[in-house]
């Protein structure tokens, strides 16, 4: 296979996943240990979180948090939910972690003149909001704390005081931003073998649900079938050569809420090997 090539024109598309998102982290590490910079990056969900560890140059960190950090703190589970109606301990990934625990180096983000852009989910419209943000702190962590916010075990959260939710449910993989915003040559990162479908059919969100807002419901009961078209473009273009695909070789058993270290360094080991054989 041919050696991947970097250009002015070479963005990099970071898709979500949640806990599989370790598999990108093993990708990320590959190439800050090579000190292989993209003029952009696109990220959403998960691939935000991993992503802006990769901006600021920090390697390992987004490993750290994904594994380490779980280990210790057990940060995803049910006790979250009823505690805190979230899933998640965003309280430590979000304010903890890069405030104390790892702190998070602004400085050398916002100093980087490489361009990172970040996907939500506009609750009001439901449609895909995407964000750059090299001036604030407490922005940063409003954007990609939303482009993380999971529907139905996680609460809305805002930005600019829009109501936001994960980014994935109107943008998966950003590959047509990329383009729309001048990158013509992508590397796309999926967190699923080649040949993956979700359940397309529509799933009928209850009316009690966002009740708020019904253009979230319809955002979430197409989600499916948005995602599928987009694998399906993406896997077309990488047959046609106008792209290349760094994604897990073969089926995961990695679950978008798993807790298990083994399985979850594995997954980082195989990311951190496939991009040695794309980029090496």
């Amino acid at each position: 296979m041919k050696r991947i090539t970097i250009d002015e024109q070479t963005g990099l598309v970071l898709e979500g996943g949640g806990m599989r998102g370790v598999f990108t982290c093993g990708v990320l590490d590959y190439l800050m240990d090579n000190n292989i910079r993209f003029p952009y990056a696109i990220g959403v969900s998960a691939g935000a979180c991993n992503g802006l560890s990769y901006m600021s140059g920090q390697r390992g960190r987004a490993k750290y948090s994904n594994i380490d950090l779980l280990e210790k703190y057990n940060y995803i589970g049910l006790r979250h939910l009823f505690k805190k109606r979230n899933i998640m301990d965003f309280d430590l990934l979000f304010h903890e972690f890069p405030e104390h625990i790892l702190p998070y180096d602004y400085d050398a983000y916002f100093a980087s003149p490489h361009r990172f852009v970040m996907v939500t989910t506009n609750c009001v419209t439901g449609e895909a909001n995407y964000f750059e943000e090299k001036q604030c702190r407490k922005r940063v962590i409003d954007i990609v704390k939303a482009s993380s916010s999971l529907p139905f075990v996680c609460p809305v959260t805002y930005v600019d005081d829009v109501p936001m939710l994960d980014g994935g449910i109107a943008d998966s993989i950003p590959l047509e931003r990329a383009m729309q915003d001048g990158y013509a040559n992508n590397v796309v990162v999926l967190t699923r073998n080649r040949g993956y479908r979700k359940e397309s059919k529509d799933v009928k969100i209850p009316s009690f649900l966002y009740r708020k807002y019904p253009k979230m419901r319809e955002a979430l009961s197409r989600r499916g079938a948005l995602y599928n078209a987009q694998l399906d473009m993406v896997e077309r273009m990488e047959d046609e050569g106008l792209i290349r695909v760094i994604r897990p070789e073969k089926p995961i058993e990695v679950d978008r809420m798993e807790k298990n270290p083994t399985k979850l360094t594995a997954l980082y080991e195989e990311g951190y090997a496939c991009a040695s054989k794309s980029f090496g």
